[in-house]
């Protein structure tokens, strides 16, 4: 049940986190320099399968680590590397094969996919802890 209530945890953080960064933070970072190659409204069913893809993936090796040790501190280091791993591979991936696709976007992008994977991995367990469903 704990990896349930993460998984909510996880998603809920994720999604404010993003839709900040994406739609007010750095939209315009990301129009100027890619604009011409992002599409007038995103896929959201791809979107939505990569969300709880993503999250799955990060309660499995980030949160559950940062809960089996009882550290919020441990989770955010395993979902710093989690996030780092997964956006550098989007990204560099993305630099290797497509034309117009910008260098300073994929190394933003990667230092964000670093800092929202520590933040949701140490959050969600900082926020278990306090609610009293792991002992903190």
């Amino acid at each position: 049940m704990k990896y349930v209530q993460a998984y909510g945890i996880a998603l809920v953080i994720f999604l404010i986190m993003d839709a900040l960064w994406l739609g007010v933070i750095a939209r315009n970072f990301y129009m100027s320099r890619i604009g011409d190659i992002i599409l007038d409204q995103p896929r959201w069913g791809v979107a939505a399968l990569f969300y709880l893809i993503y999250i799955a993936g990060l309660v499995f090796f980030a949160i559950s680590a940062g809960i089996a040790q009882n550290s919020w501190q441990v989770a955010t280091g395993y979902g710093a590397m989690f996030g780092l791993l997964t956006y550098m591979t989007y990204n560099f991936t993305n630099l290797a094969v497509m034309r117009g696709f910008d260098t300073a976007v994929a190394f933003v992008d990667t230092g964000w996919g670093t800092f929202v994977g520590a933040s949701m991995a140490g959050g969600t367990v900082f926020i278990m802890q306090r609610l009293g469903w792991i002992p903190g």
